[in-house]
């Protein structure tokens, strides 16, 4: 059985990309796609770290965040090293999230305090220019 290969334009409309986004993640040296001729192709291992590359960026992680974790898969054949990585990433991560929750929280709670005090003066101000 042959391995499904992709052209770039059929791996975009899989992934919801551009062409053009996927070959900026080959420039960058997170895939390596095979040629055919002219043609760049794709297989499953450049798919399946695409759809990785994607949700690294969807949870916040840099690009350089990205690659090393991807680069550590073929380096380490127990994958302990990627898993120990991804862990302190994942755990740094939920941290900064935590900070960031607590002080949009804290925001939140400042913006709606003047909101409130906002309304009681023009609540206030509503009969006195009613009589006016």
């Amino acid at each position: 059985m042959t391995e499904r290969l992709y052209t770039v334009s059929e791996l975009g409309r899989e992934l919801a990309l551009t062409p053009r986004a996927i070959r900026f993640y080959e420039d960058k040296g997170l895939i390596a796609p095979q040629r055919a001729g002219t043609t760049r192709v794709y297989g499953h291992r450049d798919r399946a770290r695409m759809v990785l590359i994607l949700r690294g960026k969807r949870l916040g992680f840099s690009l350089s965040e990205i690659k090393r974790y991807l680069d550590l898969y073929d380096s380490d054949v127990t994958h302990r090293a990627q898993q120990l990585l991804l862990m302190d990433r994942v755990t740094d991560r939920v941290a900064k999230l935590e900070q960031q929750r607590e002080a949009i929280e804290q925001t939140l709670a400042e913006l709606n305090e003047i909101r409130l005090q906002l309304q009681a003066v023009l609540d206030d101000e509503m009969p006195h220019r009613a009589a006016d």
